[in-house]
């Protein structure tokens, strides 16, 4: 998840040891004390690296730590590049990742938070409750949409929890109070055992059911197509359709395209490998269509996507815009919107028709390049079911316990101001996505459709 969760994971993974307000000078710097707008997230930042602090009404706990590295207001967490850069006033400063889109707005702060500075109560069920429940009342925006209470779920499992729950006990309450949500982005961790649910009637890429579409799809689809190639180590296929004149291309993930190198930089320098290879001038000007399936897409970067979006057009455009909710008592407070850049690369593109394939088991970053893709200047039609509905980057929350909570706090916005989670993006023609029926009898609908729109059928 982000896989669905490693991409969003990182974006809040942050941390070092508590320091002062730093003092407003001519020439600002990130060290000090910044309370991040939304989040309920507090950085503490000193030579040595960033500490977050996830912060709640009832609750103070320190998250991950970011080294210090390449230059002032730079830092590594897993991989992944954060800036921290200071406005001329000193007072405001944005936050950024490189694997993510958009930006986070940060303001000074003088002293850390009162529960800051108090240790947590690890060995008490109640506080482990308080911290998840209070986690999920400050930061969620989607209660009203699926039609939780979610002060009715605290009085129903509250009363359960005692000073001598057990941790599988615990476990299990937090399971139960997260079931009816339905939302792939929220999920429970306990060590190596975690429990989430997808949308009802769809199923969260695995790599078993990856392995078995792909095998499905090269000796069904692909049969007599020509230089079909991997990159990515697998996760990303090319084919021509000569047949036809279309080209194929299945993206697996949007993350993990250099196993032995877990830097964006690697991702995006693999990620261009592949798309100078399948984008030649040649076949961008040969090309009369192109057929991408995200049916089995687990998610990852989001800029990933943006980039293979700035491939498919001359014309810059806005992919969607994005704001998370920010104020802890009204769920319908929000971030202003940041418009995430489309423009057109430095490298050959295809701007032809595009048959974007997609299902229930396009998740995440699967969803957001789906959603960059509806104002792309052009023509490009969705064909299969809709997504799975889950698009916010994946808050990381820590519990007293030492037990983790994963949940969403943004929404992903149209031209018009539409957000499609919990429903998903849905098709503009719905046709069978890899169910028992469609293997058995060896049919692909959505494939052969997108085959006869883009070569000239129906």
């Amino acid at each position: 998840m982000r896989t669905a969760v490693g991409t969003a994971t990182l974006l809040l993974a942050l941390a070092v040891p508590a320091v002062g307000a730093a003092p407003v000078t001519s020439s600002p710097t990130a060290t000090g004390l910044w309370r991040m707008d939304g989040y309920g997230t507090v950085l503490a930042i000193d030579g040595r690296g960033a500490q977050e602090y996830q912060t709640t009404a009832v609750s103070c706990l320190k998250g991950y730590f970011a080294t210090a590295a390449r230059k002032p207001g730079t830092y590594d967490v897993e991989g992944a590049v954060v800036t921290v850069r200071p406005a001329p006033d000193g007072e405001h400063a944005r936050f950024g990742v490189d694997v993510a889109v958009g930006h986070r707005q940060l303001r000074r702060i003088g002293s850390l938070p009162t529960a800051c500075t108090r240790p947590p109560a690890t060995d008490d069920p109640r506080s482990a409750f308080d911290v998840f429940w209070q986690s999920f009342e400050e930061n969620y925006p989607f209660f009203a949409a699926k039609g939780i209470d979610w002060h009715a779920v605290r009085d129903r499992y509250r009363p359960l929890v005692h000073q001598d729950t057990t941790r599988d006990r615990l476990f299990d309450i937090f399971s139960r109070m997260i079931t009816p949500l339905h939302d792939a982005h929220v999920l429970v961790q306990d060590g190596d055992r975690h429990y989430g649910v997808p949308r009802p009637g769809t199923v969260i890429p695995t790599e078993e059911l990856n392995d078995r579409v792909k095998k499905f799809v090269v000796e069904r689809d692909l049969a007599l197509a020509t230089h079909r190639q991997d990159f990515a180590g697998g996760r990303i296929t090319y084919a021509d359709l000569k047949q036809h004149g279309l080209g194929y291309l299945r993206i697996a993930t949007f993350d993990g395209y250099d196993p032995d190198d877990p830097s964006y930089t690697a991702q995006l320098a693999e990620l261009d490998r592949a798309l100078d290879t399948v984008l030649s001038p040649a076949r961008t000007r040969a090309l009369r269509g192109l057929i991408i399936d995200l049916r089995v897409n687990g998610g990852g970067s989001d800029a990933l996507g943006i980039r293979i979006a700035e491939r498919l057009t001359d014309t810059p455009y806005i992919a969607y815009s994005k704001r998370a909710r920010n104020n802890p008592a009204d769920p319908t407070r929000h971030t202003r919107p940041e418009p995430i850049p489309v423009t057109p690369a430095h490298a050959p593109r295809y701007t032809g028709p595009v048959a974007l394939l997609t299902g229930g088991s396009t998740v995440s970053a699967g969803e957001t390049f789906t959603q960059a893709l509806i104002d792309r200047p052009g023509r490009t039609v969705r064909i299969g079911r809709a997504t799975q509905g889950v698009f916010s980057d994946v808050m990381t929350r820590t519990l007293p316990d030492g037990m983790a909570v994963w949940l969403p706090n943004e929404e992903y916005l149209t031209r018009t101001g539409r957000t499609f989670d919990g429903s998903g993006i849905p098709p503009h023609i719905a046709e069978p996505v890899f169910t028992d029926e469609e293997f058995a009898k060896g049919r692909d609908s959505a494939f052969d459709r997108a085959v006869r729109l883009l070569g000239g059928g129906v």
